[in-house]
């Protein structure tokens, strides 16, 4: 079964930040929404340390082939050396949802910026 869109996270430790990458995504096409939640507390090992930071979700919800385009466009804009950018396929969806997220995606080749 072939995956027809993705939700996509990404974390970032300023609330700018992650509104400025939603609202980049989604003015560019390559997302339909993106939320931003938080914040979150967040665990991680990094440079051989266990570390915890106050972090910003965004959630992001486009279609699978816009992922390439938009991993590129968070990589642009995202401050962190090495940003999580996670994307787990949504398998089911209502109809009316995914028709719209399918109707505010683009397949324009110029990319978010």
């Amino acid at each position: 079964m072939k995956t027809e869109f993705l939700q996509v996270t990404t974390a970032t430790a300023a609330r700018a930040d992650a509104e400025r990458i939603a609202h980049v995504l989604v003015e560019g096409r390559l997302a339909a929404c993106a939320q931003v939640a938080g914040p979150v507390s967040s665990t991680y090992r990094w440079q051989g340390k266990v570390e915890t930071a106050e972090e910003f979700l965004c959630i992001i919800k486009t279609r699978a082939d816009l992922f390439e385009r938009l991993e590129s466009a968070i990589r642009e804009m995202h401050p962190y050396e090495t940003p999580e950018i996670v994307a787990t396929p949504i398998t089911a969806g209502s109809a009316d949802y995914l028709r719209w997220l399918a109707d505010e995606t683009t397949d324009d080749p110029e990319p978010a910026r």
